[in-house]
């Protein structure tokens, strides 16, 4: 039987002292297309910074494919996918040396590349279709072809659980269904697929699970929502799980406040 990808009891994160998760239940089975919804400032992209250890958790219990955080070590096994910020870094690169930047977790220090690296770079851009792209300078494609890049970066690592940060944010249309092809491939695959989305657009079909937060608490968990559930969810409404009227909770330093989607 799978093992859990992720089992999160009572998390709680704060930031400055203050509580901007509070008290979160999560767990996702191998395999699921689980999508984290809500407003912004809602907590949903502070949730998968606390699951990946960007944020660290300030109470409860995290477990990823049933080892305790603290002991986690085989991030092979996990690939993030940031919003296309990060894409360029300001370095001169082809699209090919940043996908290949995905392979470093497999290889010792210091040894060439192999044939297994290559073939998993190759079939990354095929799987996002840039493969035709693959000697372009990264600079040079447009926002929605960078999220694919960093897609494909994942991808060579070839996880087993990825997190995506609103890949389709800012991103036009021809390109939101390219990336649901790719993320489509991926499901097919049998991956544990986690999406931080304010709106699915095309990666609707594809999203098996909604969890919907509000105020750094989650107030739906179940079958996936029309966009109005999704906003209704958010406020107050029967598909609520759990709604109270505690103060909406920001980050108190503006260089968090992005984090706090």
């Amino acid at each position: 039987m799978p093992v859990t990808p992720i089992a999160l009891s009572g998390g709680v994160v704060a930031i400055g002292g203050r509580p901007i998760l509070r008290g979160i239940n999560l767990t996702v089975e191998a395999g699921e297309f689980v999508a984290l919804m809500g407003a912004n400032g809602s907590g949903k992209s502070t949730l998968v910074r606390a699951l990946t250890g960007l944020r660290p958790l300030a109470g409860g219990r995290l477990e990823l494919f049933g080892t305790p955080f603290d002991e986690f070590e085989d991030w092979r096994r996990i690939g993030f996918v940031p919003q296309r910020t990060g894409a360029t870094s300001g370095v001169p690169a082809s699209v090919w040396e940043i996908v290949a930047s995905g392979r470093l977790t497999h290889r010792r220090l210091f040894r060439p590349m192999s044939r297994i690296d290559r073939a998993a770079i190759d079939d990354a851009l095929e799987v996002v279709g840039l493969a035709d792209k693959a000697r372009d300078g990264v600079a040079t494609l447009s926002g929605g072809q960078q999220q694919r890049v960093l897609i494909a970066r994942a991808l060579a690592g070839e996880p087993e659980l990825f997190f995506l940060d609103e890949p389709t944010a800012g991103v036009d249309l021809p390109n939101q269904y390219a990336l649901a092809d790719a993320l489509g491939q991926l499901k097919a695959r049998g991956s544990t697929i986690v999406l931080v989305a304010h709106e699915l657009g095309p990666l609707e079909p594809l999203v098996e699970r909604a969890v919907v937060m509000r105020d750094g608490r989650k107030v739906y968990d179940g079958r996936p929502l029309a966009h109005a559930d999704v906003h209704a969810a958010h406020h107050e409404s029967p598909y609520a799980l759990h709604v109270d009227h505690a103060p909406r909770v920001v980050a108190p330093l503006e260089s968090d406040q992005a984090d706090v989607r």
